[in-house]
């Protein structure tokens, strides 16, 4: 009896260690697949996340004038996602207020972008990959945070118009720059720049061009390799004087030099002919000039439309300094030869 009694306990034992293995085996193998199962539901919740932003991103695309336009404005897009690539159609991005922080790199992935359009955002950088939109005719990213251009833009050969107004710290452009041929409007206006850069120089296509608000301290001698700007705004720099050569820019007609530093102006400007409007206001200029009240007593009470710092008080100022010139002084030196006289050599 005491043997059966054993041998039942004995059995008992084993059972319960038996089926106590097999729970922790099961359990086990419940924890084992719920590790495997994470990933794909990882997964699933980010396609998910995916649809939801495609979605949303279908909303923003308009077409306007036969144009497809990525709008999107006041809304917060800090990054833009990968499921953008999506839309290769796009040829106009829109981007405004939205706290944009970077252009994305797959921004090459858009061939058929002809604006880009990322004004007033929070970009610190623009990519290399921006090279490779060869159909590209105007970029715009004034009022971002760029302190560098990519030597890469120059590549975009179909670039008309380049806006980088207000970065802030900008301060230089890549050589590659002057490869813009077809670049006729260029803002660089409240920036860092104390110079015109070489590369803007060699543009041969430029018309417009605005640099006010910047630093500049004097402007480079071959000002007028610019042989077609017909519009330069210069105010609000550190202009002490102009170079002659400005006078041999054929084709401006707008010259804005408000809240310089100048201190005269060059007589030969008398000649530009096709210098329609100037602005001289708020500059240290040696002379004291006004101009001659030249209306009606039938025009009192019209609205004299004339700029007191304008194209006609440049001419003013001109012959006002001519005829302060001092008078030239002129030294003449006459030589005389005396022809010597028979026998005054022996006597001298």
């Amino acid at each position: 009896m005491t043997g059966v009694v054993v041998c039942c306990g004995a059995v008992n034992s084993i059972k319960a260690l038996w089926e106590g293995r097999i729970k922790k085996s099961r359990e086990d193998q419940q924890k084992a697949q719920e590790l495997k199962n994470k990933p794909s539901v990882g997964r699933l919740a980010h396609s998910w996340e995916d649809r939801i932003t495609l979605a949303k991103l279908r909303e923003k695309v308009v077409t306007e004038e036969g144009r497809v336009i990525l709008r999107i404005e006041k809304e917060e897009w800090k990054a833009l996602p990968p499921v953008l690539k999506q839309f290769p159609q796009l040829q106009e991005w829109q981007l405004h207020r939205i706290g944009l922080q970077k252009i994305p790199r797959f921004i090459s992935s858009f061939q058929n972008l002809i604006v880009l359009d990322l004004s007033r955002n929070a970009i610190t950088e623009i990519p290399k990959e921006i090279g490779q939109l060869t159909r590209l005719r105007e970029l715009l990213v004034s009022y971002n945070r760029v302190s560098e251009v990519p030597g890469e833009l120059g590549c975009c050969e179909n670039l008309e118009k380049l806006e980088l107004a207000f970065n802030c710290d900008l301060d230089e452009l890549p050589t590659q720059l002057s490869n813009l041929k077809k670049l006729y409007h260029l803002d660089l206006s409240m920036n860092q720049f104390t110079t015109i850069p070489e590369s803007i120089l060699s543009l041969p296509a430029l018309e417009w061009l605005d640099m006010g608000g910047n630093k500049i301290q004097s402007l480079p001698e071959d000002i007028h390799r610019m042989e077609k700007l017909h519009t330069l705004w210069l105010q609000r720099n550190e202009l002490e004087y102009l170079p002659d050569n400005i006078s041999r820019m054929r084709s401006l007609d707008t010259l804005v030099l408000s809240r310089n530093k100048l201190r005269d102006i060059p007589a030969l400007m008398e000649g530009m002919d096709n210098l329609r409007f100037v602005n001289f206001r708020d500059n240290p200029l040696t002379l004291d000039v006004s101009l001659p009240d030249l209306r009606t007593s039938e025009e009192d009470e019209e609205e004299d439309d004339r700029e007191m710092f304008g194209r006609e008080f440049m001419h003013t100022y001109i012959q006002e300094a001519r005829k302060r010139e001092p008078p030239t002084n002129y030294t003449s030196i006459l030589t005389v030869t005396i022809p010597a006289v028979p026998g005054t050599e022996a006597a001298l």
